[in-house]
This record gives C-alpha cells, sequence and structure tokens, in this order.
C-alpha cells in the first residue's frame, strides 16, 4: 500500500469521526464532506511546483513563487465525489472541473458508465479523481481508465475511506496513481461495502436511500 497516503491530521480524523455516526443529519454530514474535501486537497497538492514571479508589493518589487503550469482539474465521480467539489475549488478556484459519471450494478459490482465531460486540453494537466468511498475500486479503475483514454497521465486520487482491497487492486491496475484518504478501515463486506465505513455516501450526503 506504498502508493496510500493516509491523511492523520487532527482536524480531518475528527470530522471523520463526526460523518461514521448514523445520527448525523443530512445537512451535517454534507457540510462535513465539504470541509474534509478542503483539508485533503490541501494534502494531495501539497508538492505542486512552483516559479518564481515579479510581484510588486505596496514597497518595492520583488519576487514570489506561484504555482507552475496549467491549472488543476478535479474530476468527482458522480454523484458522490460532488461532495467533495466545493471545499476543493474553495482552495483552488481557478482549477477546471471534469465529471464522470458511473454507477455500480448492485448484482456484478461492476461500474457502468453514463456520464463524461472534461476539458478538451485535459492530457496536458494534473487531474485530481474524487470519490469518497474506494471500496471494490472499480468506479476508480474506471474512471482513471477513461482518462487515460484520453491522454491523461497525471493524475491522483483522493477519498474520504478506503478499504484494504480497493488500495490493492487500484494499486494493481494503476500503480502510477496515488492515493490520499482519511482512512484505510478493516475491510469490505459481502455487499461490498466498506466496514466498519459510514454507510452509502451518496444517499448520506442526499437524503436517498
Amino acid at each position: 500500500m506504498s502508493s496510500a497516503h493516509v491523511v492523520d491530521h487532527p482536524l480531518v480524523q475528527h470530522k471523520l469521526t463526526l460523518m461514521r455516526d448514523k445520527r448525523r443529519s443530512t445537512k451535517g454530514f454534507r457540510q462535513l464532506l465539504n470541509e474534509i474535501g478542503m483539508l485533503l486537497c490541501y494534502e494531495v497538492t501539497r508538492d505542486l511546483p512552483l516559479e518564481m514571479v515579479d510581484v510588486e508589493t505596496p514597497l518595492e518589487t520583488t519576487k514570489a513563487p506561484m504555482i507552475a503550469g496549467k491549472k488543476l482539474v478535479f474530476a468527482p465521480i458522480l454523484r458522490a465525489g460532488v461532495g467533495f467539489l466545493d471545499g476543493m475549488l474553495e482552495l483552488v478556484p481557478s482549477a477546471r472541473v471534469a465529471h464522470i459519471g458511473l454507477y455500480r450494478n448492485p448484482e456484478t459490482l461492476e461500474a457502468v458508465e453514463y456520464y463524461f465531460k472534461a476539458p478538451a486540453d485535459v492530457a496536458e494537466r494534473l487531474v485530481i479523481v474524487m470519490d469518497p468511498m474506494l471500496a471494490t475500486a472499480n468506479s476508480a479503475i474506471a474512471a482513471i481508465d477513461r482518462l487515460k483514454g484520453r491522454g491523461v497521465r497525471d493524475i491522483r486520487f483522493v477519498c474520504l475511506l478506503a478499504a484494504p482491497e480497493g488500495v490493492e487492486r487500484l494499486n494493481k491496475a494503476h500503480p502510477d496513481v496515488g492515493i490520499w484518504t482519511a482512512s484505510i478501515d478493516e475491510r469490505l463486506n459481502d455487499h461490498g461495502y466498506i466496514v466498519p465505513g459510514l454507510g452509502d455516501a451518496g444517499d448520506r450526503m442526499f437524503g436517498t436511500k
């Protein structure tokens, strides 16, 4: 699991515990997911390249660092992945956004694509794929396959929770894609849900069943 980075910041861990509580309201769950998204974004972008530019302060002209290269692309996997988006855009408001629509076949657990829209030059940018749960990894692998099919070579994956099985499968399918998560939980159950987990993130975020 060398490509999996567990973000153990106290604020992240505290908010994750609040989200695990089955009594958490839809509004509260959604707000916490947004807040954790911002904190995870801070970690996944920690090593972005910088370049020195000239800037004129009120006192004098100096050189100061700015992010180099083209702007990022945030790629939420619909629907639950959009829960991260607002928090991340708060930190990086100039980022582009790609949308990847996938749903899990309840019988086979395989990912089925129903929508894909990305910037025309997505292949030239760092793409951060987002989905709250890395369970079987079927959706994550399908999303990354789709992006690589468009020529993307610089991809990172952000999730709230991961199962060891999902981390292993994603590492095997895409060893070049790093994973950032708040927790690697115990296991998957027979229905492909993360245990102890927090239930279905999409249902809890949108108040659906």
